[in-house]
């Protein structure tokens, strides 16, 4: 009598495993899983979206909860002291963003007089490069001062019909407060997600852990452990730099006489984690109150002065120092990485180019150099 192993081994294989040895056919099939999963991507990926960036708050704050619950403190309430946090900054960014928009208008309003204070200070320019012996600057100053006034004149009458088109347009302004109400219930959403996530962070973790089966668990979370030392490294040496950024940004403003400057600073240090954009974000507000001033040239180019000087500082040292402290790795390292990583992919590159390097020489020192192929050749 045939044992059932036997039997087992003399039934006909399925029709499905038959075909799946071909490679062909793995192929095909991979391509098409490959290709409904991009579908279903970009159908949810606004929520997908949604998700990842609640996920990333709560990655962020979960070092801080952990810390404030061997405190004794308990784990609700850190998440409320998070939460409080994170509508402080929107709040202070709202409030700002009044004030600016505010000062935008005196500036528009004072635009023909600051350019009467330039065409002055090209006359005082002109008379002394003349004293020194350069001459036809009459010219080129006529020229730059009558574009500048055109430029106004053109702007005053292009802008008002505009703003009353959008303030008669009954469906521009319900479009916008639509637009407004989707933004606020999308930031609510994110909070809402983040809070739930920051609440059962570890159950949230298991159960991404589940995902995968179990003889990868273990490597699945070693995985995870050194890409949280790789990202929590950078993560802490771009706290460190965002307060620089912000007390220098602070003080300089300080000395130059331009109002906010503590609100101007901390959101200068908040967006400096931005490549390009942040010190637009916080150059901007600052400008603008400075040409609204008295001596509001001068003082323009004294705010530039200070945000130049922040950023030549961040760029070509504190950066380079900071991170490689806080990811190992060498100056030079995280200075060429950023570099490759703007060239590569821009904004992004900017952003993930030292987690990510920081993340390579990890899995390399963990992986790479003990195997045999490093100690013993290929």
């Amino acid at each position: 009598m045939s044992s059932p192993n036997a039997l087992r081994e003399q039934r006909p294989p399925h029709a499905f495993a038959h075909a799946w040895r071909s490679p062909w056919v793995r192929l095909i099939v991979f391509v098409l899983a490959f290709y409904l999963a991009y579908r279903l991507v970009g159908q949810i990926r606004s929520v997908l979206v949604d998700f990842a960036v609640a996920f990333l708050i709560a990655y962020l704050a979960n070092p801080l909860l952990n810390w404030l619950q061997r405190g004794r403190v308990k784990r609700g309430l850190g998440v409320f002291f998070v939460v409080l946090i994170f509508l402080g900054i929107f709040t202070l960014a709202g409030a700002l963003l009044v004030t600016v928009s505010g000062q935008l208008v005196q500036l528009f309003q004072k635009l023909p007089d600051l350019i009467g204070s330039l065409g002055t200070t090209f006359n005082a320019l002109t008379r002394w490069l003349g004293g020194l012996g350069v001459s036809g600057l009459d010219d080129v100053q006529t020229q730059i001062t009558n574009a500048a006034q055109n430029y106004v004149k053109n702007l005053g009458q292009n802008i008002v019909p505009i703003l009353q088109n959008a303030l008669s347009s009954t469906s521009t302004l319900l479009g916008t407060l639509l637009s407004i109400g989707g933004v606020v219930g999308q930031v609510l959403l994110i909070l809402l997600l983040s809070i739930y996530l920051m609440l059962d962070y570890s159950r949230v973790n298991a159960t991404l852990l589940a995902v995968f089966p179990r003889p990868w668990q273990p490597r699945v979370m070693e995985l995870s452990e050194l890409t949280g030392t790789a990202v929590g490294g950078y993560v802490r040496g771009q706290l460190l730099i965002a307060a620089f950024i912000g007390v220098f940004v602070w003080l300089g403003l300080t000395v130059v006489g331009i109002p906010s400057a503590a609100a101007i600073g901390f959101l200068a240090g908040a967006f400096n984690i931005v490549p390009y954009l942040g010190p637009i974000i916080g150059a901007a507000p600052a400008l603008l109150l400075a040409l609204t001033m008295p001596g509001g040239v001068l003082k323009a180019v004294l705010v530039i002065v200070v945000f130049v000087a922040a950023n030549q500082i961040e760029g070509n040292f504190l950066s380079p120092y900071i991170l490689s402290r806080t990811t190992d790795l060498h100056p030079v390292t995280v200075l060429v990485a950023i570099l490759i990583g703007v060239a590569l992919l821009g904004f992004a590159g900017a952003l993930l180019a030292v987690p990510t390097v920081a993340l390579g020489k990890l899995l390399m020192q963990k992986y790479y150099y003990p195997s045999r192929v490093y100690t013993e050749g290929p």
